[in-house]
């Protein structure tokens, strides 16, 4: 297909004046500081949204130095190394900050030939996701795309009209899952508020209340279905978000699930980096534990998991992992094997399990928004590669996401 016909490399779109991309500000070590300007690294960007940590940051006498390698709203990012293929847009509302080399920026300039959003569902259509394994495959560094072949993908552009109408469409479906994640949030924050009114009786170890589990040491070879290989990066502020893990293969299954087979009530958590993070294993749900990932499974009788999970949560127990943090060359960690002694505060026994009663409601509302999510998702993810490549007409995709995100 020519470029008359609408098919054009990233890299002519941007000799054309279409769109600038590149790769982040290469930040020397004399330039970095405990606080300044922050710099989005890999792992902070999750597949469609973006979750700032920002634990490096340039010092503000650099900040000229990045020019042009500063986000911007409507901008688009995707990781390059590591876990390549997570694609973001840059909210309107985003503080600035500087994007990490591992992290490439698409950012449009004309809106003459492609639109932002429409560019932002492209990449995360099997049409990009063929051509960048297939470059993966021409390098000499796993898990790798340098500029050159990101700049010689080609994306198929119908008229701008069209690109409008198109993200339309999905843009439906991730509003409907936007309603879910605050029906989610609202959710938490009640728990929370649940949690601080309540009167706490003296602090007990956590292994009077719960077994702690550690997860392999190891990654699965990856596959496209069967049971959920979780990861750390599903942990989100008492969420398990399964749209950041992966699958396993169901005959690898008992080999990864040999220490423990995470359950309904369960809470994981992370015992290197992201410390803190942790959520409840919600039911119906086969999975295994991810790599850096621990799990506490509450003793019958003494706490019940959205309970302990928000126990976990509390601002003393966050105070308390903080103090108890290994600091490594590396990475921070918990020492998993002194966690059964730590100390954790509960309410008083008279008030446990009205308010297990609460929390497990609310956990059950986030638990069905979930579900929808991934089904709006699964939808919508389907639904790109069609729209994108002219296989299924527009007017069909609408009739579809009306019947479900009615």
């Amino acid at each position: 297909m020519t470029q008359d016909q609408g098919q054009w490399t990233l890299k002519e779109l941007a000799l054309a004046g279409e769109l600038e991309f590149g790769d982040g500000y290469r930040t020397k070590r004399s330039e970095l500081g405990p606080s300044g300007f922050p710099i989005l690294r890999v792992a902070e960007v999750l597949d469609g949204k973006i979750a700032p940590i920002y634990s490096e940051f340039v010092r503000p006498e650099f900040r000229s130095s990045m020019k042009h390698k500063v986000a911007r709203p409507g901008d688009i990012v995707l990781t390059t190394k590591g876990t390549v293929g997570r694609v973001a847009m840059i909210p309107a509302e985003s503080a600035e900050f500087s994007y990490s080399p591992q992290v490439c920026y698409f950012r449009i300039t004309s809106g003459n030939k492609v639109i932002p959003k429409y560019l932002y569902y492209w990449l995360r259509s099997d049409a990009f996701r063929v051509q960048a394994a297939r470059l993966k495959g021409q390098t000499d560094m796993a898990d790798y795309l340098n500029l050159a072949d990101i700049g010689s993908l080609k994306v198929t552009l119908p008229d701008p009209q069209s690109q409008r109408t198109i993200t339309e469409v999905l843009g439906a479906l991730d509003d409907k899952i936007a309603v879910n994640e605050r029906i989610a949030e609202t959710a938490l924050a009640l728990a929370k508020a649940h949690m601080g009114v309540v009167e706490y009786a003296d602090p007990l170890c956590i292994s009077d209340v719960a077994d702690v589990f550690d997860g392999p040491h190891a990654t699965p070879k990856k596959t496209t279905e069967g049971p959920w290989f979780l990861s750390i990066s599903s942990l989100t502020g008492g969420v398990l978000d399964l749209a950041e893990s992966a699958h396993l293969a169901e005959e690898d299954f008992p080999r990864w699930t040999r220490r423990v087979q995470p359950s309904k009530g369960d809470v994981l958590f992370s015992y290197e980096t992201r410390l803190g993070e942790a959520a409840l294993m919600p039911p119906a749900v086969r999975a295994s534990l991810g790599r850096r990932m621990g799990l506490l499974r509450p003793k019958p009788g003494a706490v019940r998991g959205a309970l302990l999970l928000h126990a976990y949560l509390s601002p003393p127990f966050q105070e308390e992992i903080r103090r108890r943090t290994v600091h490594g060359a590396t990475v921070d960690r918990i020492p998993l094997k002194e966690m059964p002694t730590w100390p954790i505060a509960l309410p008083s026994v008279s008030v446990r399990d009205r308010l297990s009663d609460a929390l497990e409601a609310l956990h059950a509302s986030i638990e069905q928004a979930a579900v929808e999510n991934r089904t709006l998702a699964d939808l919508r993810d389907t639904l790109i590669p069609q729209l994108v490549t002219g296989k299924i007409r527009v007017k069909d995709a609408v009739r579809v996401v009306e019947d479900v995100a009615s």
